[in-house]
Formats: structure tokens, sequence, C-alpha cells
């Protein structure tokens, strides 16, 4: 498994990881046998990034994730904050920070937490320098080694990148999310900030495995929050109406060819980027979590894949994503 540098948190990391929120909730439910079974797999494949967060099945992803790593103490265990309340910028400030802290130092059973990002919050958090220095204070107390940030848009992760104390960006980049590539991931790797691509498979649409009849269960967000009924439509197919991205993946397949798994086309297109440090695709199972390996050690994409990538962007999903993230 190729592993890629980042500056700023100073360790080495898997280009792929494994996104661990389908082992929480909101994706159907996984039985727990399962969930350590899609762990196991992903480390014997080579990935030593874990992503997480405290509300992904109110801290039972956490859990899984921290049995992983006793076993594993090399792995990173990145988790996320401040979902737990209502998204109001007040919210964002050191009393929450240090009780959500010590919950997921429970529930990981670490006591410094390698990596922890503030998961997706609102604009104004990230002009509140008292947010930054609160988290400063967290590592002085090696309470966390590293910080980041999950964001929404382009906009927030540039406004992010300029507090000092930021190690890495999280953010969708995937062949139906193109806009990153602008400004984004040149300024990360200016500035030594790791870039973690989420959402890479557009919420599985980029599989090819889904057409009209598909159907998902009712706990399944690609059920219940495909007009953002429950939280950022762009976290559900990446924000692009279902029987568009269908189109559009069609599309894609003639550029990937008849050889190729669309899958791992759509994963090798963002490891390619420059400026990436990992991708973390999900898995419900270990097939699909060494499937996912399998594209770190696949072909790049040629040029002329990239630009027809670029071609189905334009003509397909442009319109519906650009602008608004």
């Amino acid at each position: 498994m190729e592993t890629r540098h980042i500056e700023r948190l100073g360790r080495e990391v898997s280009v792929i990881g494994l996104g661990t929120w389908q082992l929480g909730a909101e994706w159907g439910t996984v039985e727990p046998g399962d969930a350590r079974a899609v762990l196991r797999s992903a480390y014997e494949q080579g990935v030593t990034f874990y992503d997480t967060a405290d509300v992904y099945g109110d801290g039972r992803s956490e859990e899984f994730v921290g049995e992983l790593r006793r076993e594993h103490p090399e792995v990173l265990a990145a988790t996320k904050m401040g979902r737990r309340v209502a998204q109001d910028a007040i919210n964002y400030n050191e009393a929450n920070f240090r009780a959500w802290n010590e919950r997921s130092r429970e529930k990981l059973g670490m006591e410094t937490l390698d990596l922890v990002q503030l998961h997706c919050p609102p604009d104004e958090v990230y002009e509140d320098r008292g947010v930054f220095d609160a988290l400063d204070a967290l590592v002085r107390e090696n309470r966390i080694r590293a910080y980041g940030v999950s964001v929404e848009t382009c906009a927030q992760a540039l406004r992010a990148l300029e507090r000092p104390g930021v190690a890495t960006i999280q953010i969708i980049l995937n062949c139906f999310r193109l806009k990153p590539l602008d400004e984004v991931l040149p300024a990360a790797r200016r500035a030594g900030v790791g870039i973690i691509a989420r959402v890479p498979l557009a919420s599985g649409l980029l599989s090819g495995k889904y057409d009209e009849s598909t159907e998902f269960a009712a706990d399944d967000h690609r059920n219940f929050n495909r007009h953002g009924e429950a939280f950022d439509v762009g976290e559900t197919f990446s924000g692009v109406p279902f029987e568009v991205g269908l189109e559009a993946v069609r599309a894609l397949r003639e550029v990937a060819g008849e050889d190729r798994p669309l899958a791992e086309f759509a994963l090798r297109w963002v490891i390619d980027q420059p400026g990436v440090s990992t991708v973390i695709p999900g898995a419900r199972n270990p097939e699909q979590a060494q499937a996912n390996a399998a594209a770190a050690t696949s072909p790049p994409l040629t040029p002329a894949q990239r630009d027809g990538v670029r071609e189905v962007y334009d003509r397909y999903i442009r319109e519906h994503v650009h602008e608004r993230w």
C-alpha cells in the first residue's frame, strides 16, 4: 500500500483509508461481527488511516475503530466532533470541545487522540480565533496530537487553510466534485496540509451498481436525505440528483472502459490528483474493503481518461454542484 506524508501532521498515511460512517449508522444495519470483519480486512490490505466521528451511531463506530487500534497501535484513528449539538457557532466552544474530547477518548480507548476534526461546522466558526485557540490548548495538553477540519465547501476549506494549526482538510472529492482541484488542493500542498478525500464514490453511485430500480433501506441516508432533509444534501450522492447521476455513470463507464471496474477507476482518479493524502471510501463487507484497497495498485488514468472525466462532469454534473459547494 502506497503511503503519503502529511507535513503538518508529521505522519505517513495509507493512500487508501477507510471511512467508517457506515459501521455506525445511517447506511442500513451492519452487525458487529461484520463491522469488525471490514476493519480487519482493510488492515490486512495495508490500510492505516481510519476515519470516524462521535456521532456515527452515537459512538458505535468509534468503539469499533478503537478495538482495531488497540490491536494495531500503528494505525491512525481520525475522529470528528461538533455535530452533537445544534449547528450554531456559539456551540463550538472550549467547554464543549473538552466534553466531546473526553467522550471520544473513552469510546476509542485512547489517552491522546491522533487527529480530531471539526465536523462540518457553520461558516462563522472559521472566523472565530477562539475556536482554534481552544484546539491548540488541547494539543498542548496532549489530549489530541493534531486537529483538522471537515468542510462542506471550497470556501470553507480555504478559510481553514489560513489557520496555522490546521493539519488536515477533509473534503468531498470525486468524479462528480471537481471544484476542489481549482484552488483547494494547490493551496493545501503549499501549506503542507493533508487532504482527506471523502465520499469518493458519491455514496455508491460511482460503483456503477445502481439503476432506476435500486431501493435503499428506510434508515439509509440515500433514502431519507436525498433533498437534504436531515443534513447537507451534498453528503448524499455528492448532491447530484440520483437520476442525473445514473446518466453520468453510464457515460463514465465508457471513459473507464469495459475491463476496469468503475469503482476502481473512480478511486484511482482521486488518488491521481496532486495534493491528495488519503481517500476514505466506506465498506460494508470485507470484499468491498479489498476492492477499495486494490485501487492503490491499479494503473493511473491516462490523459484521455482524465479529459473524459472532465467532459462528463461538464456535461452532466457541473450545473448541479459546482457553484453550491
